[in-house]
């Protein structure tokens, strides 16, 4: 059964004890002696300390540190040439079967947002959530994205703390590192990394890490504490690579009055360095069942900068906070810790303490009842994800899913979900990827001695999942997650506010808006940091009380349990005071690109200062000038996108547009080209072909078989259709309205009909949703129509070796090689796709390449794990090496066309930009 606890006895490798005198390195001075003062190790303990020939012998295999011993995101910032095997984690053996470590080559670009501050060398993910502004850097990933990965966090998206600026330590400094461990023991030494590599037995553990401030932004909302505002993703998990806290201790040999074992970082802090804020008991610290740690290591690679390299403490079970990065003391002492931050922080204060209060009376802070160690139970639900949008048939399921996690070594026995608002419970399923751990040992050149089979301890998180029928969250206002562990410490209903925001593990809930349409949207509490959304302070802003939510039928007709989702784009979209009345003659005069004006639900905007701003370009602008847009903005934008039209807000509308939308035909016949920049025009599906598992070729037919597109080589057409619902039990074009740009794969010369390569994006885990465009193509069937209107692009390849800047790169290629006037034309070509099956036109491009080698550079990369043997290009994400080694240098000549996700766009934007590229003039976002 899944919630009994998993005992796997297996035969570990000897482990040789050796005496003390024989065990210091030669050039560490020991002052140990035989002392009737000595506290005794607990029976359970083993020596894990290394004999010159033993351990090494007995597994045949010495570990290393990682090599070189630096972190990967310098060697890939600083170096022109760093292997791309030194820049990805470690892969354990094919052999066993472990949980997987994400792939993805670690972050090489300096954040821009990190410029001018004094972290501003520290390489660092884009995707990641500030939550502190720039600086100090303190961030997590957002739910989903953390979530997708897995059971281990990559590096890059590993949730960060830092109270100041990160210690620059350089591969020299990092060898001459020292520990310095001292106080009441018989046998003080200064350790450098090498040393506790040398020797104590290595060993790896998986371990998850939660700051003691994960799901702060809910309290912050209910009333602010004296903490940032932390999301539900403050929390990670990574194989934690050093030597056990107890191995070290025993060498040591704590002495009768020490008490406590005291931390101390290397990070300079205004009150004095960092110190543990770790009250670490010794009869603990010599346990090694507690899993302790001094690490070197995550994921089989060098710590991060801003995850204490060279060195830090790694303290499993309990908050992140006694985990101290930059490891440079280690003091045995009769009293806990007297650093400013060990007092200051991570304390749980009495409820009716406020922050001011606990400000004022600074005795509340050194009292020791409420100093936080273990962390609590808790649980949080991952999918569905924040805003999104599910619709099918009531019968069809889908998974919820999310994690789970316990404190001091306690596994989680159950996870039980609400649809009722907290009424009934249901049980979800449990899944421990880290009991694989418990089948197997191994030894490892890096990761050492990899072995949980005799460990009954849980330190990682679990996840847990459960269907529903779709049907049954049509009838739910909500849903509720709650966790139990095995000492029965169960998840509250309600929060428990305190001024530091500590500690706070209520049910998570997520809020279900029913919508006119039959689908659902889902939304979650808060979003980490400064970002907006959640039903908290939407509950707030109604003047509820969003510690006491009611979501059903109890709840007034304002609050959380709306069938309709509580936004006000229509007043987020005008400007108050606003009271000019606009003819449409008048309007009439602004159609032009100089100064256009449009309608947007009866209202009329200027868009003249905004057109250089426009992430799609002015002419997406220009197109509708002088017309109603109200279905292609709203079909196209974001709530933040709504609420900042109303800065460009001129006036009201006088009568309607209705019947002047659509420009007139002087004949029914179709014309020469079907493309027509202000009118939508419908065309029918003639057929699909298969180009792999998710990839499709959609043929649409145009008005006449002779009649050609009208699409200048490297511009698009705006597609929208209408998602298909269930009518009366047969499937309709009355969903939601889409709308995206596309650049169609047929040629230029090619008439009476559109060809579009289609990737779709479906429903995954990590992805729930799909893509809402790519799926409504899905869902086509031959007969079906869609709508067309263009051209629209700030890009046209006009021949000859010359672009206009006002498609995708098939086309731009092809009106390059395709032209007999340009001989000269250079073109590099760099394509990133997850598997080989999904590289779209590769045998065009290859073709391209074989026929014109002198002119045309093309690399691919793949970031997926089934990578063919024989590949002789790129794996892992694009990065700054792959830019340099694959495109050419900055020129005043060129331009590069970029196309992808919005977080890469941004990312390798801003590297080409470093790179010397002027981005407002060379690089075009497609």
């Amino acid at each position: 059964m899944q919630h009994l606890r998993k005992f796997v006895a297996k035969r570990k490798s000897t482990i040789v004890k050796k005496s003390i005198a024989e065990e210091a390195p030669e050039h560490i001075e020991s002052s140990s002696n035989d002392s009737n003062g000595l506290l005794s190790p607990p029976s359970s303990s083993s020596s894990n300390i290394k004999s010159s020939t033993s351990a090494e012998e007995e597994s045949g295999l010495s570990a290393t540190l990682p090599q070189p011993f630096y972190p990967a995101t310098l060697q890939a910032h600083e170096s022109n040439g760093a292997p791309e095997a030194l820049l990805r984690p470690r892969v354990l053996p094919d052999d066993i079967e472990a949980p997987t470590i994400p792939t993805d080559q670690v972050s090489s670009v300096i954040d821009a947002q990190d410029k001018g501050t004094p972290d501003e060398w520290v390489p660092r993910d884009p995707r990641m959530v500030r939550l502190t502004g720039k600086h100090p850097f303190n961030a997590e990933a957002k739910l989903t994205d953390l979530y997708s990965q897995g059971f281990i966090t990559s590096t890059n998206l590993f949730f960060v703390r830092n109270h100041g600026a990160v210690p620059k330590v350089d591969a020299q400094m990092a060898r001459d590192w020292k520990v310095e461990i001292k106080g009441l023991c018989e046998n003080p030494v200064t350790f450098s990394v090498d040393d506790f590599r040398k020797t104590f037995e290595v060993v790896t553990i998986p371990i998850t890490l939660v700051c003691a401030g994960n799901r702060r932004k809910e309290q912050n909302v209910v009333q602010k504490s004296l903490g940032f505002s932390w999301g539900a993703a403050g929390t990670s998990t990574a194989l934690f690579t050093g030597v056990r806290l107890a191995d070290v201790l025993e060498f040591i040999r704590p002495q009768v009055g020490a008490k406590h074992v005291v931390f101390e970082g290397g990070d300079p802090l205004p009150n004095g360095p960092y110190g543990t804020r770790r009250v670490a008991f010794v009869f603990w610290v010599r346990d090694p069942r507690k899993g302790m740690m001094l690490a070197w290591a995550m994921n089989g690679l060098p710590l991060e900068p801003d995850h204490g390299f060279p060195i830090r403490l790694v303290v499993p079970g309990q908050i992140g906070g006694r985990s101290v990065k930059w490891l440079k003391k280690i003091e045995l002492s009769p009293i806990e810790s007297q650093h400013h931050l060990h007092f200051h922080d991570n304390k749980v204060l009495p409820m009716p303490v406020g922050p001011d209060q606990a400000r004022a009376e600074k005795s509340w802070w050194y009292d020791p009842r409420y100093i936080i160690r273990d962390l609590n139970v808790n649980s949080a639900i991952a999918c569905p994800d924040h805003d999104e949008v599910l619709k099918g048939n009531v019968q069809d399921m889908y998974t919820l899913r999310g994690y789970a996690y316990g404190g001091g070594g306690r596994r989680i026995t159950r996870v039980e979900i609400s649809l009722d608002e907290g009424t009934t419970w249901e049980l979800a399923e449990i899944q421990y990827p880290e009991d694989q751990f418990r089948d197997f040992a191994f030894d490892d050149a890096v990761y050492g001695k990899v072995d949980l089979t005799e460990s009954d301890q849980c330190f990682c998180w679990s996840f847990w999942s459960f269907q529903v029928a779709v049907g049954r969250l049509g009838e739910s206002p909500a849903i509720a997650v709650r966790a139990m562990d095995e000492s029965l410490a169960l998840q509250p209903r309600d929060m428990y506010w305190n001024a530091t925001g500590m500690m706070n593990n209520w049910w998570f809930r997520v809020c279900i808006h029913h919508l006119d349409d039959g689908s659902m949207r889902f939304e979650h509490p808060t979003m980490a940091g400064t970002q907006a959304g959640g039903w908290m302070q939407r509950l707030k802003d109604q003047g509820k009380d969003p510690a006491k939510p009611l979501f059903g039928a109890s709840a007034s007709n304002d609050t959380a349990g709306n069938d309709e989702p509580v936004v006000q784009e229509v007043a987020s979209m005008t400007k108050p005071g606003i009271t000019r009345k606009i003819t449409k003659e008048e309007l009439a005069e602004h159609t032009g690109v100089g100064n256009p004006w449009f309608v947007v639900k009866g209202e009329v905007y200027d868009a003249t200062e905004y057109l250089a701003e426009h992430p799609g370009g002015p002419q997406s602008i220009t197109l509708v000038a002088g017309e109603d847009a109200t279905d292609d903005f709203m079909a196209i934008h974001s709530a933040d996108a709504r609420r900042k039209l109303a800065e460009f807000h001129i006036g009201t509308l006088e009568g309607s547009l209705v019947d002047d939308d659509q420009p007139k035909e002087d004949s029914n016949e179709p014309g020469a080209v079907f493309l027509h920049p202000k009118k939508w025009k419908p065309s029918a599906l003639v057929s699909v072909k298969d180009v792999s598992k998710d990839s499709k070729i959609f043929r649409f037919a145009l008005e006449g078989d002779d009649q050609a597109l009208g699409l200048p080589t490297g511009q698009h057409v705006y597609v929208r259709l209408k998602r298909k619902v269930d009518r009366s039990g047969k499937r309709v074009s009355e969903g939601e309205l889409v709308q995206r740009a596309y650049t169609p794969l047929s040629r230029q010369n090619d008439k009476g009909f559109i060809d579009m390569l289609v990737k779709i994006y479906y429903p995954t885990p990590g992805f729930p949703t799909g893509g809402k465009m790519t799926l409504g193509f899905a869902e086509l069937e031959e007969g079906d129509a869609i709508e067309l209107k263009g051209p629209i692009g700030h890009f046209t390849w006009q021949g000859d070796g010359k672009a206009l800047i006002h498609g995708t790169t098939t086309d731009v290629l092809r009106g390059i090689f395709e032209d007999p006037s340009d001989t000269t034309t250079k073109a590099w070509v760099l394509d990133i796709n997850r598997e080989f099956e999904d590289i779209l036109c590769r045998e065009e491009l290859d073709s391209l390449l074989a026929r014109y080698p002198s002119r045309l550079s093309l690399h691919y990369s793949l970031t997926g794990k089934n990578v063919p043997v024989d590949w002789s290009h790129s794996v892992g994400r694009v990065n700054d090496e792959m830019l340099k080694t694959h495109l050419p240098g900055a020129s005043k000549e060129g331009v590069i066309c970029l196309c992808g996700p919005p977080p890469m766009e941004k990312s390798v934007r801003d590297s080409l930009t470093a790179m010397g590229w002027d981005a407002p003039s060379q690089i075009i976002i497609f």
